[in-house]
């Protein structure tokens, strides 16, 4: 019954999905020069394939606790290297900063997005300007879901025991962000499911597990809104008795 009420959940989110993602096409989520100072901008970054499309219930409800401004970060169809993503990651971040004046980012992630967010934060020195990274779905130790699509360069770099892995389980001393990963045991890209949580003794992590839930769905449920919202939402807005701790 749990495994049907996993399939049903994840088909709905699919079906959802695809009725919002041509929306997305071409999309992106910014700030203009001279906008009101935010308190943090927060980046959020889709998977391969994918567009902003997949944070439309997380972003309609950072808005409504007063998180943000919500800005996205997008990469071509045709990525061959988390490493380059990542690079330019690392400067539209420093231009982020420029335009808004705001000296630190947060960064949300789903699935290979939140790999290039911690590549960057990792081994980019990105933690001098992100606070918090949170991954929804992200293969930190690989997937063997990869080995599908062996030909393809990037698909290489997500294999369990690919050198990018390799290189992310090496020491990390003096990074400062904060990492929050969401998984599921339910997650049918991520597999094995433990591969989605961040084992890594020099970073300071929380692992979030749920159970049941597809690999789509867990960008939409419930929980993980919920906690990314209380995550992130300013300092005296409403509910803030409820927020977790947030890095300075």
């Amino acid at each position: 019954m749990a495994v049907l009420r996993t399939v049903a959940g994840e088909i709905a989110s699919v079906v959802a999905h695809a009725v919002r993602y041509p929306a997305g096409i071409g999309r992106r989520w910014s700030v203009r020069p001279g906008s009101a100072a935010p308190v943090r901008p927060l980046v959020v970054l889709p998977g391969l394939a994918d567009n902003t499309a997949v944070f439309t219930d997380l972003k309609l409800a950072l808005e409504r606790c007063g998180a943000g401004p919500v800005v996205s970060f997008s990469y071509s169809l045709l990525l061959r290297d988390v490493r380059s993503a990542a690079a330019r990651l690392a400067e539209q971040v420093e231009q982020l900063c420029e335009v808004t004046g705001a000296p630190r980012v947060d960064l949300v992630g789903h699935s290979l997005g939140g790999l290039i967010a911690r590549y960057y934060v990792q081994r980019l020195g990105g933690h001098g300007r992100a606070g918090t990274v949170v991954t929804v779905g992200t293969p930190h130790g690989g997937t063997v879901a990869a080995w599908l699509f062996s030909p393809l360069p990037l698909a290489r770099q997500l294999r369990p025991g690919s050198d990018l892995v390799a290189e992310l389980n090496q020491p990390a001393p003096g990074c400062s962000t904060k990492f929050v990963t969401f998984s599921s045991d339910g997650d049918e890209v991520v597999l094995p499911s433990r591969h989605g949580r961040i084992e890594h003794q020099d970073l300071d992590v929380r692992n979030v597990v749920l159970p049941g839930v597809g690999h789509l769905a867990l960008a939409a449920h419930r929980r993980v809104v919920d906690e990314i919202c209380a995550l992130f939402r300013p300092l005296g807005a409403p509910g803030d008795g409820e927020s977790l701790s947030r890095s300075a």
